[in-house]
């Protein structure tokens, strides 16, 4: 088979099974996409069986545990993905750090500790992504980053995640004007509560009445947009936050 003529993904925060990043893998694979990704204290035997599971769709595979939070960290990814690989042509941020914490315990270690891999390392990989996009052959570019819907309403006790957050709904929108006459596209999705690793029975309670639709969202709901935002049909969309949430009703 020759891979080389498949596009290769990057996808950041895949580091169990339930992850939103690891269903985005499993969907791009599933189109044909060669696919490398970062996740962080993992358990070895999982991240064996997924490669295996990611190669077993007919595409190539590879990974690396990188701590996002290093100041190097996006370079590092890029240099690994071209050598192992070859060029990216799409790009998904989507790990995140996430600690709760309001007005009390908001400090400038935690605000650091967000800011370093939601803020420093996603910046840092588009761009440097786009620069050396700019000097290969590639034609087709796609980024994809995450937020939160923190444009959409206030998350009390949350200071250090919404402020991170919230500044990639302003980079995206900035990004995407400068990277237009290269060809790659930058997007943010806004994916709502997504039953993933954080939730408990107690959360999935709570949330279920605000969804409209009947049921929370899966990661699977997340992959299905970021996959067609990767597709050459999305070609004519960049500069938005698109709120994928089920109706989620912020009351």
């Amino acid at each position: 088979m020759d891979f080389s003529r498949k596009k290769i993904a990057i996808i950041t925060g895949t580091s169990s099974p339930k992850d939103i990043g690891t269903a985005i893998c499993r969907k791009l694979a599933s189109e044909g996409i060669n696919i490398f990704f970062t996740h962080w204290n993992s358990k070895k035997e999982w991240i064996d069986s997924f490669y295996q599971e990611i190669i077993a769709m007919g595409v190539q595979c590879e990974g690396m545990e990188v701590n996002l939070s290093e100041l190097n960290a996006a370079f590092k990814i890029l240099d690994v993905v071209s050598d192992k690989l070859g060029m990216p042509s799409i790009l998904v941020n989507n790990a995140a750090h996430s600690t709760s914490g309001g007005y009390l315990e908001f400090n400038a270690q935690q605000l650091d500790d967000h800011y370093t891999v939601n803020m420093r390392s996603n910046f840092l990989l588009c761009v440097e992504f786009a620069r050396r996009f700019e000097k290969s052959n590639l034609k087709f570019g796609r980024i994809i980053n995450m937020t939160s819907g923190q444009d959409l309403g206030p998350m009390p006790g949350e200071l250090a995640y919404v402020a991170t957050k919230g500044a990639i709904s302003a980079f995206t929108r900035s990004l995407s004007q400068e990277l237009a006459i290269l060809g790659i596209t930058v997007n943010a999705v806004n994916p709502g509560p997504t039953d993933s690793t954080w939730m408990n029975d107690e959360i999935r309670k709570h949330l279920l009445p605000k969804f409209p639709m009947g049921r929370i969202g899966l990661p699977e709901d997340v992959a299905k947009l970021v996959a067609f935002l990767a597709s050459e049909e999305a070609e004519w969309i960049t500069g938005q936050i698109i709120n994928s949430e089920g109706g989620f009703i912020r009351t």
